[in-house]
């Protein structure tokens, strides 16, 4: 993983003005990922959209972390459905 990937937790927080705990609670619930180097704390740039989104849920909507768990895993279930429903409309096709 490349270091300039990476952005600090700190710079997140004052981007977004967002709490540290805010984001250290999404790391301890599994809903963002937080690579620690030399004490220092960053979130790899691919997560920010995630985050947002969750920021957004949270400061927006007033979505408490237990709400945003069961969206992320209602989220998943949906991406897996309709990957399964696209698959079996590909197998279907093959038989038409």
């Amino acid at each position: 993983m490349n270091l300039e990937d990476l952005i600090p937790t700190n710079e997140i927080c004052a981007k977004y003005r967002v709490e540290s705990t805010f984001v250290r609670s999404l790391h301890e619930s599994g809903l963002i990922e937080i690579i620690t180097v030399e004490e220092t704390q960053y979130v790899h740039c691919d997560a920010i959209s995630e985050f947002e989104r969750l920021r957004r849920l949270h400061y927006d909507l007033d979505i408490n972390l237990e709400g945003l768990e069961a969206i992320q895993h209602l989220l998943g279930q949906v991406r897996k459905l309709q990957k399964e429903n696209l698959a079996l409309k590909n197998r279907l096709n093959i038989f038409e």
